[in-house]
């Protein structure tokens, strides 16, 4: 009998990079996402994830939220929000901007969409995330934009979404029906 497994392979992508960016990865049904402060990011077990979600999609999102809360974030529980209240619905934009901002690059906005109950104002943005608004989230953003892009997570970050779209390419000519698959639009 083998004692290998499969894995979906965006998920060992990204698995990868917050490894390489010290972040440890658990699983748990008690959470659907926390981050200890110490290392430890816990995402919630397959079964109780939404149809459209993956490990992908959530540990991006995880990493968004430590880019837009700044140098220091790794430090604190949950990056240093909470969502029992509306106090961080601001910086919960700011983070589906960046992660707007970032998939865009790469044909990936659509598939690795963020879903959470913000899900209507992140399908809302345009078609440039960054581009200037009233939205008090834009400066955020953009500041999260800039450590994704300049600082010391950017050569990770930029190798895993240009293997997520390369994955992307690859699999969307198989995909037939109501696939997350499909709506990737990777560029070459």
């Amino acid at each position: 009998m083998s004692t290998r497994t499969y894995r979906d392979p965006i998920d060992l992508v990204w698995l990868a990079t917050a490894e390489r960016l010290g972040f440890a990865v658990e699983r748990s049904a008690e959470v659907f996402a926390s981050y200890d402060g110490r290392g430890t990011l816990t995402l919630s077990t397959p079964e109780h994830f939404d149809p459209d979600d993956s490990l992908a999609q959530m540990l991006l999102h995880e990493l968004c939220h430590a880019l837009v809360e700044g140098p220091g974030a790794e430090h604190r529980q949950d990056w240093g929000l909470d969502n029992i209240d509306d106090r961080h619905t601001v910086r919960e934009h700011a983070c589906h901007r960046l992660q707007a901002a970032l998939l865009d690059r790469h044909g990936l906005r659509r598939m690795l969409a963020p879903t959470t109950d913000h899900r209507p104002y992140y399908e809302a943005l345009p078609a440039d995330p960054l581009a200037d608004c009233a939205d008090p989230a834009l400066p955020i953003a953009r500041e999260a934009f800039a450590r994704a892009t300049e600082g010391p997570w950017a050569p990770h970050l930029r190798a895993a979404l240009e293997a997520t779209a390369a994955v992307a390419a690859a699999v969307r000519p198989f995909v037939a029906g109501p696939s997350i698959w499909a709506v990737a639009d990777p560029t070459d």
